[in-house]
């Protein structure tokens, strides 16, 4: 099984990288992950929604440059569906059968995805209705894909 994980921004803070590659390590075991970075596009300090739009849609190009035809894509998306990591687990089962060996996670940048990388995913799903720091987001999906794994294979993993 292989993950891609593309993420728009650069990890910069020595306990967030500290914590994705405990992950990654972890998660060799079971799975070939790859994380992807591409630059965030500048914003001025008060950003009006024209230059939020901009900032998303060169982000959102540069995701879509990337992708092959036969990507299986999970955006990530507050506003959709929240699982329970059990439930979690069975989706990942299944998003393996129904998308190849290979499923690509998209974290868009603060603002959100562009409405052509909408369009392009497959599917989104939502880690939570709580906002986290941008940053953050990808020790969180890494944890979850972790537990998922565990849960899958009938390991213990602590709740």
């Amino acid at each position: 099984m292989n993950i891609r994980i593309i993420a728009i921004g650069k990890i910069k803070e020595d306990y967030l990288k500290n914590g994705i590659n405990e992950y990654l390590k972890r998660l060799q075991k079971y799975a070939k992950v790859e994380i992807v970075e591409l630059v965030d596009s500048s914003l001025p300090d008060n950003p009006n929604q024209s230059d939020i739009e901009k900032a998303k849609n060169q982000e959102g190009d540069r995701v879509l440059k990337i992708l092959k035809p036969n990507d299986f894509v999970i955006n990530l998306d507050m506003n959709k569906k929240e699982m329970e990591s059990p439930d979690f687990a069975n989706y990942l089962s299944k998003k393996f059968v129904e998308g190849g060996s290979r499923l690509t996670f998209v974290i868009g940048g603060s603002y959100g995805l562009s409405d052509k990388l909408k369009e392009r995913a497959n599917d989104a799903i939502s880690l939570s209705k709580m906002t986290f720091l941008h940053q953050m987001t990808r020790l969180i999906l890494l944890e979850q894909i972790y537990r998922a794994y565990k849960i899958m294979n009938n390991e213990i993993y602590h709740k």
